[in-house]
């Protein structure tokens, strides 16, 4: 016998298209801001995990509040891959990002983790926020830099 619900497909997420142009303020701060009727018919609230496509480049992020706008941010390397500019006109595709975001621990910093019972505040941290742990580690350029990070990361994560 088959199952029904087997056979029912899963929804396939919102995609909402919208033309804007790249902001930038400053040196480097530059992001797309996404109107309020985007993000309602987007349905995943108000800060929601994002695909979003630029023209023909693609990456993940999240949507946040600032100053009362919604808003996407573009790192320097985004800008740079998709080869984009402060005031540059763009077709913006935006998808709720419903997959898991994983970040790879290395041994180190994951033995680390688990031996100070700090293992489970990463897990509770934000995807970005996992992320930045690890870059912050892994950027390290001695490995005396890198175990005082270690420890540090510890520090913040204890009782999280």
């Amino acid at each position: 016998m088959t199952d029904v619900n087997s056979l029912i497909a899963p929804p396939v997420p919102q995609q909402v298209t919208f033309q804007t142009k790249i902001l930038q303020t400053g040196k480097n701060t530059t992001g797309i801001e996404v109107p309020a009727n985007v993000i309602e018919a987007l349905g995943g609230g108000k800060r929601p995990l994002v695909k979003v496509k630029v023209n023909d480049y693609s990456y993940r992020s999240a949507v946040a509040v600032m100053e009362g706008k919604y808003m996407i941010s573009m790192s320097a390397a985004h800008r740079e891959a998709g080869k984009f500019h402060g005031g540059d006109p763009v077709a913006v595709t935006l998808e709720l990002d419903l997959e898991p975001r994983k970040v790879e621990l290395p041994e180190d910093l994951k033995s680390a983790l688990i031996a100070a019972n700090a293992l489970a505040g990463f897990e509770k941290s934000a995807p970005s926020m996992k992320k930045e742990y690890v870059r912050w580690v892994e950027d390290a350029k001695t490995p005396e830099t890198r175990e005082r990070r270690i420890a540090k990361t510890m520090e913040k994560l204890k009782g999280v």
